[in-house]
């Protein structure tokens, strides 16, 4: 989980102090200790975290908290909105040209996975109504040029390329000419990386600068790198001058150092971050919203977002009739379960829940995505009859649907039995409304 360290370590300091009635100065030194060492573990750069506590410590010791009635809560505050701060303060959107195409220009090391963003930061502004082009201007990686025309295959989107072509000046120039004649809005320009920062580098990219005048110059750096990153974004942002910062693989980062200093370092907001593999899986990045997420008090606005983006709203409706007129199948209960799965891993949708944001909870919780994949086998080999009325499964039957579906007996069993505990659970929930107010039973995000 993103952060994981670090919010555990940073909840369980502040668990401590929202237990006491009053606090001194000496309490507020050791909880600054704790945060510190969580914060140096978590690869966060070193002139970054001491500046961190030194700002926390200074809001802190002043008398409105030593004297207040809830001195932890007014502590946690104060880190909640030091820690937004340090993360960016708010959110920072892609500058959009008022006269199209507004051109944004990826940039960043072999490796970083500028492609592959390209092609879901495409798919994002597609979904907000623009109509991107994607330019292929790596000309040296192998299979760079095919790999973004698979991706615009697969999202729809057209992709300028000029496979015998050795210049990505001239490459970037004809794009932007091409997007104006075909009235694309957004051209996004995916450039060679290298290993390393050289001299080489820099100069292409520089000219491509110069010819093309993007709106947006992107940096794409992988969250895993740590410090790294934080190193590769000065440099570019010195020699190059950066516009924001896309931060993938940060699903897969548990320390967070790079997106925590990246800012501090560089001056510059991280717009976007890769959060899978999946192609719809950039996020905008909300700097107080992961503030909150790494103190444990959730993220709710982004689970609904996520809930509204990825919820059939008129299979919902439909579902709610079908609660009323206690009509709820296997088969309905598979197609939320396909629903809610599209949201992402259910340890992504529990760390946005408050009070949830640690893994120990979420260990506790005996999360288990197979378990996901396990119950939509064993609904998928039942029949239609069998789905629409599972009192009809007989011992034979559930030996059939164990077979078919590669999973034991007692799998099944507990699957019918949650199924009737469901029904009966939303029986009463039907009961409730009937005998209530007005407004009755609605289900979440309608």
């Amino acid at each position: 989980m993103v952060f994981e360290g670090l919010a555990d370590k940073l909840q369980q300091t502040f668990k401590k102090l929202r237990g006491r009635g009053k606090l001194s100065e000496n309490d507020i030194n050791d909880a600054m200790r704790e945060v510190r060492v969580a914060l140096l573990e978590a690869d966060v750069n070193f002139k970054v975290a001491k500046d961190f506590i030194a700002q926390i410590k200074s809001r802190a010791t002043g008398q409105e908290i030593l004297q207040s009635l809830t001195p932890g809560q007014h502590v946690v505050k104060i880190v909640n909105e030091e820690l937004t701060a340090l993360l960016g303060g708010t959110q920072s959107r892609i500058t959009i040209s008022s006269r199209p195409p507004t051109v944004v220009m990826l940039v960043g090391l072999q490796g970083a996975g500028k492609t592959t963003t390209a092609g879901k930061l495409a798919s994002l502004l597609k979904k907000q109504n623009k109509r991107p082009l994607l330019v292929a201007g790596d000309i040296y990686r192998p299979a760079a040029i095919k790999q973004l025309q698979v991706l615009g295959e697969q999202l729809q989107i057209p992709v300028f390329a000029k496979e015998d072509s050795r210049d990505p000046v001239a490459i970037a120039k004809a794009a932007v000419e091409h997007a104006i004649s075909y009235a694309n809005d957004v051209v996004i320009i995916d450039t060679a990386g290298r290993l390393h920062i050289n001299e080489t580098l820099m100069q292409e990219l520089k000219s491509i600068k110069q010819t093309v005048k993007p709106h947006e110059i992107m940096l794409v750096v992988d969250a895993m790198t740590g410090q790294d990153a934080v190193t590769v974004a000065d440099s570019f942002n010195q020699e190059l001058g950066i516009d924001g910062i896309i931060l993938t693989k940060l699903d897969g980062d548990a320390r967070g150092g790079a997106a925590l200093s990246i800012k501090a370092v560089t001056g510059r907001p991280i717009k976007f971050v890769g959060m899978g593999e999946k192609l719809d899986a950039l996020e905008p990045f909300h700097p107080d919203r992961m503030a909150s997420r790494i103190l444990g008090m959730g993220d709710i606005l982004s689970l609904i977002e996520k809930a509204e983006t990825t919820i059939n709203l008129e299979q919902a409706k439909e579902l709610e009739k079908k609660l009323r007129r206690q009509e709820f199948t296997l088969d309905d209960f598979l197609d939320q379960l396909r629903q809610v799965r599209k949201m992402g891993s259910m340890e992504q949708i529990l760390g946005m829940l408050p009070g949830m944001g640690n893994m120990k909870k979420l260990q506790d919780a005996k999360i288990d995505e197979k378990e996901l994949v396990r119950v939509e086998a064993i609904i998928c080999s039942m029949t239609k009859k069998e789905r629409r009325d599972p009192s009809i499964i007989n011992g034979s039957r559930r030996k059939r649907i164990s077979l078919g579906s590669g999973t034991k007996v007692q799998d099944v069993n507990r699957l019918l039995k949650q199924f009737t505990e469901a029904k009966k659970m939303m029986k009463r929930f039907q009961e409730m409304q009937k005998s209530g107010k007005k407004g009755g039973f609605k289900l979440p995000f309608m």
